[in-house]
């Protein structure tokens, strides 16, 4: 989550360079100057003819109809291929000839990598009502001090509940937890206890069987739900954070749900979409789902389990982001395109027309009256306790060791003591953050 691009340069000799300059008027030149500073190209991650691309196509328009300062911006659609190549191969290869668009899309948590290794240009004094934007958005955005990604949508999972087959293992939907009052880690249990005594089945689906960046994203909320992290805040030391108790805690919830039979490493394809189980964890990709293709089933949404120690509520957050190239000679063009895809109608824009949830404060106000109460639900709860996932220059290296951890817990007999997992994976991190 390469192909090689070979990029051709046409050489111009010193006679055309001179013939060039003696056949055009000093304004003429000074028209093209004026109009190639004045435009900038932005490189995306998806096709043209995806929701998003759509989307943009619009906002492309809009921008370049009403700037009011002459900006003209093109966008190019790149799409990842399944195993997240294409677009990353063409970034690589522009890093190489140096030959990087002026804005390009990347994924937040790659942020710190971007911008250490010099790619990405900070980007403060170019976007408007920073007050407005998430603080999960500005948190994964930001390196040393300084912001240089812009989230354009946000994210978020929580706990799908097929709602007739609760009742007919006799629970009271009434007495659910919500964002207000969460369920914790025991009482989900209690849950998930009832349920399969009923069904005689596993019950929930996580998601064990998806090795990638997911096992990263929706399992360290637990962490911090129960005081831990992933590493110290400097960002240079695994050992004693991520071995700690409070991890301790938070793994032994996870292993659980294997060690109890009520989630499964190997589930149903489209399980609870299909009423083999009552219970899933996801994001609002199942909620598009559930509106094409599953209508008959009739369910609802339910807050993230929460520490018994802590009792603190903590929801994934994170999805790609706009930054400005370091190599980019339009800084002001370039700056003026992300504020303007950054703003509330264009963040409102393209997470409605891609079923997304918003990452500004004012487009989440202009979308509730507007969503269904299942996407409803994940918007208040990433308002409410959406976090960011850490901030590292070597995330990529760091989140693959904690995706390893979640799944070697899941082989219980294999490591039944979660702490000596934790500990061997602690010492690993530390070798990457050096």
């Amino acid at each position: 989550m390469k192909k090689n691009i070979v990029l051709g340069l046409a050489t111009l000799s010193l006679c055309t360079l001179l013939f060039a300059g003696c056949g055009k008027s000093s304004s003429q030149n000074t028209e093209k100057t004026d109009t190639d500073e004045k435009s900038v190209t932005l490189w995306v991650q998806y096709s043209k003819e995806s929701a998003e691309g759509k989307v943009m196509q619009q906002s492309i328009k809009d921008f370049n109809e009403n700037n009011g300062r002459g900006y003209k911006a093109k966008a190019e659609y790149i799409p990842r291929s399944g195993s997240g190549g294409g677009y990353e191969d063409k970034i690589n290869a522009a890093l190489t000839t140096k030959t990087l668009p002026d804005v390009l899309t990347l994924d937040g948590p790659n942020t710190a990598a971007y911008a250490k290794s010099g790619i990405l240009a900070p980007i403060d004094n170019y976007i408007s009502n920073k007050d407005d934007i998430l603080p999960s958005i500005i948190d994964e955005g930001t390196y040393d001090g300084k912001l240089y990604a812009l989230g354009y949508s946000e994210s978020g999972v929580g706990v799908f509940y097929n709602k007739k087959m609760l009742q007919d293992a006799g629970i009271d939907l009434s007495t659910l937890p919500t964002l207000e009052k969460p369920w914790t880690y025991t009482q989900y249990n209690e849950l998930f206890k009832k349920l399969k005594d009923y069904y005689k089945k596993p019950v929930i689906d996580v998601g064990f069987d998806d090795h990638s960046e997911w096992l990263m994203y929706a399992f360290t909320p637990f962490i911090w739900s129960s005081g831990g992290d992933v590493t110290n805040k400097a960002g240079d030391k695994a050992t004693g954070v991520f071995d700690s108790k409070e991890n301790v805690e938070a793994f032994n919830f996870i292993q659980g749900l294997i060690k109890e039979g009520y989630s499964t490493i190997t589930p149903e394809k489209n399980g609870f979409q299909t009423g083999v189980y009552p219970l899933k964890l996801s994001g609002s990709w199942t909620i598009q789902e559930m509106v094409n293709q599953y209508k008959d089933i009739d369910y609802g949404m339910l807050p993230y389990p929460v520490s018994p120690t802590t009792k603190k509520l903590v929801s994934p957050t994170g999805s790609w982001a706009y930054g400005m190239s370091a190599t980019t000679k339009k800084k002001e063009a370039a700056g003026a395109l992300i504020d303007f895809l950054g703003s509330t109608q264009e963040m409102y824009d393209m997470s409605m027309g891609n079923t997304v949830l918003p990452a500004r404060k004012s487009t989440s106000e202009k979308m509730l009256p507007e969503v269904s109460e299942q996407f409803k639900f994940l918007i208040e709860q990433n308002v409410k306790s959406g976090h960011a996932r850490p901030v590292l220059v070597n995330y990529p290296k760091v989140s693959r060791i904690v995706q390893d951890a979640v799944t070697e817990v899941t082989y219980v007999d294999q490591n039944p003591k979660v702490k000596d997992v934790l500990k061997t994976k602690a010492q690993e991190m530390d070798n990457v953050l050096k």
